[in-house]
């Protein structure tokens, strides 16, 4: 019995042996650590993977963590009554517990992923540079578009080999100009993001047979007494059926083979509005997913690419209202692809990511300790650039007063001069001396008497008196920004259907390109 039990031991203990170092082995197939490429990752070989026929592609332009998770709180905070009693510093929170967050659809997705973004020249990198590591699997210079550090050597995107290879049809969506860098990483080679005529040249010559959103920026060119052709010429001289309000955009159909929709109710720089601006009679970013999907099904399948970019322009000027409106939106397009993948549930993948974070927002304040008051949100009732549009220009115009223009405030912000005691929207007099600077530097050119580099840290580039009333209320709320610039926290990658598995982990955003170059089996 005894050389019985060693010989069981024995056996045992070769078999614990040639099982760790079959662990061992995969643990080195599965990470590998060098200086060029930190952060590797090895997926399932591509016999393995099933290829998807329908690949979406949604990217929230400077949305990371923070914007997901301020999002879920504040909707959240919105349906909790007793939101307010449950903060730690209350004396009569007694019983009174936080629900927690709303979850957005896409938080629930079946797989989490981390992608790192950082590019050839910055931690804090820039939409072109982490667009173009998505789009081609190749990291570039911050303000280059799928071209190589030099400028001389483009690589071909995943949009143009699913379309060339595969013939999949192939869709751009975004809420900001569809010449801006982010979409344009999916169909242009740029070494300067800013040659916007160029882009759009090449979206006209990509042939992909489905573009809408924003509208086209540099049209004619860069000079308006020798203008070029118009884009939206040669684009119908492509072959492209050009939309420029609803009720056209609404009779497109799969019979159009390559159509461009620009939004009717362009607001600024010709972008979408602002979702927080937005009314019923304007197109939302999942209207034109919707439709997208009727111009794009086919027998080969599509690829959809839908940017929120103007998370990342609401982010850039600190506004966390309109940074949440923006990201809900996003949320609201993901439904529409998550609709349709119910109906095509063996043939859909479907990713939401980021290319990176804007603007350093936090949950949390130094003001407000360990409280937060998302709910204040709610009060603000329109973007800082509409405000500066409609309001702030009105106010130079008719000469208004500072306390004229404070029934405007706390009509649109919420915020106020004087209330009842407890009323969190009250200005203290600090806030409202910071108000006053602001205004008159905004409305009557009045220095503030700060210097140049406290100047910045107040407004950055943006209005005084907009950008100082975003602050206000967001850290009333308990929110805050640490900068008008991109960051270089990690963005999520969350997928959901075929092969979502692939996109657990934590690793560079080259490898969005790479897990899908390998599925769908393309080179």
């Amino acid at each position: 019995m005894k050389k019985i039990m060693a010989a069981f031991l024995a056996v045992c203990m070769m078999l614990t042996l040639f099982v760790g170092c079959g662990n061992q082995n995969q643990a080195n197939e599965t990470t590998v650590n060098n200086e060029t490429d930190p952060i590797t990752h090895v997926t399932e070989p591509t016999d393995t993977l099933s290829a998807p026929k329908y690949v979406f592609l949604f990217i929230g332009d400077g949305m990371s963590y923070p914007q997901i998770q301020s999002t879920a709180d504040y909707l959240g905070a919105l349906t909790d009554e007793d939101y307010f009693m449950a903060q730690p510093s209350l004396d009569d929170n007694q019983g009174a517990t936080l629900d927690g967050p709303q979850y957005l659809n896409f938080m629930n997705f079946e797989a989490a992923g981390s992608a790192v973004t950082y590019d050839s020249n910055s931690f804090a990198p820039d939409s072109a540079s982490t667009a173009t590591s998505i789009s081609t699997g190749h990291k570039t210079y911050s303000g280059t578009i799928n071209m190589d550090e030099t400028g001389t050597t483009a690589y071909e995107t995943i949009a143009e080999k699913v379309h060339e290879q595969l013939g999949m049809k192939v869709g751009v969506i975004s809420s900001v100009n569809l010449n801006h860098a982010t979409p344009a990483a999916f169909y242009a080679h740029q070494a300067s993001r800013n040659n916007y005529y160029e882009i759009g040249v090449e979206l006209v010559e990509s042939g992909f047979e489905y573009f809408a959103g924003g509208g086209l920026k540099k049209v004619e060119g860069y000079d308006a007494e020798n203008p070029m052709t118009n884009l939206y010429d040669l684009a119908e001289e492509a072959g492209y059926k050009v939309t420029f309000t609803n009720a056209d955009a609404k009779a497109v159909t799969a019979a159009n083979s390559k159509v461009i929709l620009i939004d009717e109710y362009l607001a600024d720089s010709d972008a979408m509005a602002y979702e927080i601006d937005r009314t019923d009679d304007m197109w939302s970013l999942a209207d034109y997913v919707e439709k997208g999907i009727e111009v794009l099904d086919n027998d080969k399948g599509f690829f959809m690419m839908c940017e929120g970019g103007k998370i990342d322009w609401a982010c850039h000027a600190n506004d966390a209202a309109s940074s949440i409106n923006d990201t809900v939106a996003l949320a609201d397009a993901v439904q529409v692809a998550i609709d349709f993948a119910a109906q095509h549930p063996e043939e859909t993948l479907i990713i939401v990511t980021g290319d990176h974070e804007t603007g350093g927002l936090t949950i949390g304040f130094a003001g407000t300790d360990y409280d937060t008051y998302l709910t204040l949100l709610e009060s603000q009732k329109i973007s800082f650039q509409k405000f500066d549009d409609d309001y702030i220009a009105a106010y130079k115009e008719n000469g208004t007063t500072f306390e004229e223009a404070l029934a405007d405030i706390e009509a649109l912000f919420g915020l106020k001069a004087e209330g009842k005691e407890g009323d969190k929207l009250v200005l203290t007099a600090y806030e409202l001396e910071q108000l006053r600077i602001a205004y008159e530097k905004s409305v009557n050119g009045t220095e503030t008497g700060a210097d140049a580099q406290l100047e910045y840290v107040m407004y950055g580039t943006y209005n005084p008196l907009s950008v100082t009333l975003t602050h206000i209320l967001n850290n009333k709320s308990g929110v805050s920004f640490t900068s008008y610039c991109h960051t270089g926290l990690p963005v999520a990658v969350l997928a959901e259907g075929v092969n979502a598995e692939v996109f657990n982990g934590y690793y560079d955003n080259t490898d969005i390109f790479n897990k899908l170059a390998e599925m769908l089996n393309i080179h």
